[in-house]
């Protein structure tokens, strides 16, 4: 079954979706769906529902720069709060009737003659749009470990990312495997479950103290109702958040204050030696993702807890069993293990001009010009996507910095009256060689650590190199010179 309209096709509709879906309509462009493949909007924040699940950048940030919310509750906002920011925005910008829910995208083939895409859905539906915007975000392919006999494991066993509400915890001999940003946020609340708790961690984080309190009615009232409050507020986070960049892409040195900080948060939280030595990384603060948290340290001294750094040698039918021997019973797995990050990216079916697969253009690691565009892709446009994500400041800027990208280029389109944009060869290769040459010497690569922001030759195909300023500075505009433009 094929469908012509719409023009413009965009996929998710979490942050990254949503913002473009209305910037569209604000712009003047109505013919447009959103795909989504769950049933309800908010990606991310609609599919984890763990215990404690929370953003980790101040709520005030963590939105819409053109939608401001004077209410939240708290300076780092609940998981159903988020949610709910998100249907209501969507709602009063009235997107809702463009999403198609329950609308997975198998593959998108690029037509030649025609200079329209061929976007097949689960279902066998194919739509015929002049444009892709993918919204698909990072963190929705759960990351499971390859553990020898996981299959064996006769438990309950389950990702945070697909938590199992129907299970009670309570009086459970309960694994975690995983120890970072939402496993620091749910392990708290295991704890006072579970009967016993192990923890198995293979590199402990770096944990600051979380600056978390709730927001007084009145300092909500204020942010409502006098002009440029709620804006100031955000403005003084936003350059908070940005001065720690200066640690991670200049010097790691710089960042000694902020490794100061969580040593002493470590220190008051933890007074058993042993355990406080598990539990401090040694590698460079910011090499990781540093975590915040003011009850995950606790968590950790609890009687009923053990931290265990032995990795995991086999999972067996009742029990967990470690390399040095060891054998934990347990009932209940819980893998807190993230997200296939730049796989999400890769398993993408996406056959471009001339019949080249997105997987051929990116047989030596993934890349894009300026995060967004990729040569031989024309009028396909990623938000979210490599080399656009931050270890120091809120992605929701970065995305909104995208959108207006992706919209001068459709604007560019228009005013030009050509078919399809694509970025050239060389702008896209002059672009990513130089992020490259600054993420080589930054904190990610040089602090000591593997992490999920390295795909397998070790090159940091994740993170932006600098200050999100920079990004801005970079791609507010599009230079018609590096781009292709084909009628």
């Amino acid at each position: 079954m094929s469908e012509r309209a719409p023009s413009i096709v965009i996929i998710g509709s979490g942050f990254a979706g949503l913002g473009m879906a209305i910037r569209l309509k604000q712009s003047g462009f109505h013919d447009f769906a959103v795909l989504e493949k769950s049933e309800a909007l908010g990606g991310t924040w609609h599919d984890n529902t763990y215990p404690g699940c929370a953003c980790d950048v101040p709520s005030h940030m963590y939105s819409f720069s053109f939608e401001l919310n004077p209410g939240w509750s708290r300076m780092f906002a609940p998981q159903p709060e988020i949610r709910a920011y998100l249907e209501r925005t969507a709602d009063k910008y009235r997107v809702r009737d463009h999403i198609r829910f329950g609308a997975a995208v198998d593959s998108m083939e690029y037509d030649d003659g025609a200079k329209r895409w061929n976007v097949t859905l689960a279902d066998g539906t194919v739509l015929t749009p002049k444009a892709i915007v993918s919204g698909i975000g990072a963190l929705h392919v759960p990351s499971f470990p390859a553990l020898a006999g996981i299959e064996r494991f006769q438990g309950t066993a389950f990702h945070s990312a697909e938590w199992d509400h129907s299970y009670d915890l309570t009086g459970k001999r309960v694994a975690v495997i995983g120890t970072g940003a939402s496993a620091i946020q749910f392990v708290p609340k295991v704890a006072k479950q579970a009967a016993d708790l192990v923890v198995f961690q293979r590199t402990p984080p770096w944990i600051q103290p979380k600056p978390d309190v709730a927001i007084p009615a009145p300092v909500r009232k204020a942010f409502e109702k006098v002009p440029g409050a709620a804006r100031a507020f955000r403005g003084g986070i936003y350059w908070a958040l940005e001065a720690r960049a200066v640690g991670f892409t200049l010097d790691p040195r710089l960042s000694a204050p902020q490794e100061k900080i969580a040593r002493r948060h470590l220190a008051k939280q933890i007074p058993d030696p042993e355990l406080r030595a598990k539990v401090t990384p040694d590698y460079t603060i910011g090499c990781k993702r540093i975590l915040l948290s003011n009850d995950y340290y606790p968590a950790l001294t609890r009687p009923n807890v053990h931290v265990e750094t032995s990795a995991v040698a086999e999972v067996r039918e009742n029990s967990i069993v470690t390399a040095d021997g060891r054998e934990y019973e347990v009932d209940c797995i819980i893998y807190g293990t993230g997200f296939k990050v730049t796989d999400a990216l890769t398993d993408l079916r996406v056959t471009g001009r001339d019949g080249v697969k997105l997987q051929e253009i990116w047989a030596d690691g993934i890349e894009a010009h300026r995060g967004t565009t990729i040569p031989g892709m024309p009028n396909f446009f990623m938000l979210l996507g490599p080399n656009t994500g931050l270890g120091h400041n809120s992605v929701v800027f970065m995305i909104e910095v995208q959108i207006q990208h992706v919209l001068n280029c459709l604007r560019l389109l228009q005013e030009s009256g050509a078919d399809a944009i694509e970025p050239k060869s060389q702008a896209a290769r002059r672009f990513n060689d130089r992020i490259q040459k600054r993420l080589r010497r930054a904190v990610w690569n040089e602090g000591g650590c593997s992490s999920w922001y390295l795909d397998d030759q070790g090159v940091n195909r994740t993170l932006w190199p600098g200050h999100t300023f920079e990004f801005w500075a970079g791609s507010r505009k599009v230079d018609p010179d590096e781009y292709l433009l084909t009628r």
